[in-house]
């Protein structure tokens, strides 16, 4: 069992950067995929970005350039940094673990197997 506990959101201006934070408990945390997604108002939940064992990465296409995800296998998180966010990044981001150890960090929610209760992050205009 894994529990995901996500931290640093919070409101914010256009252009603005924000440090999004993941902690996770368990002794294998080192060969989970690790992702972050979010949801919008009234919105599906979307990937935003993914990292693997072996820190491999993902990313949307409509924050590549913009968001950049790490893992610190010592302290056991992951952070996704957000620049030059936008009005329509405003979302409940979400941390996810995918305990398969996979080559390259899934893009599909239902690949991964735990989840975190996400944290808001609004971009004001």
């Amino acid at each position: 069992q894994v529990q995901l506990v996500e931290s640093g959101g919070r409101l914010v201006q256009a252009g603005d950067s924000l440090r999004l934070s993941c902690a996770a408990s368990g002794r294998t945390f080192r060969r989970y995929g690790m992702g972050w997604f979010r949801q919008g108002p009234g919105k599906e939940r979307e990937f935003v970005a993914g990292i693997s064992y072996s820190d491999i990465t993902r990313y949307a296409d409509s924050v590549n350039g913009r968001f950049t995800i790490s893992r610190d296998n010592d302290k056991n998180t992951v952070n996704l940094q957000m620049n030059s966010l936008k009005s329509e990044d405003t979302a409940v981001y979400l941390c996810a673990a995918d305990g398969e150890a996979p080559l390259i960090p899934p893009t599909r929610r239902w690949e991964y197997d735990y989840w975190g209760q996400g944290t808001q992050v609004t971009v004001s205009s």
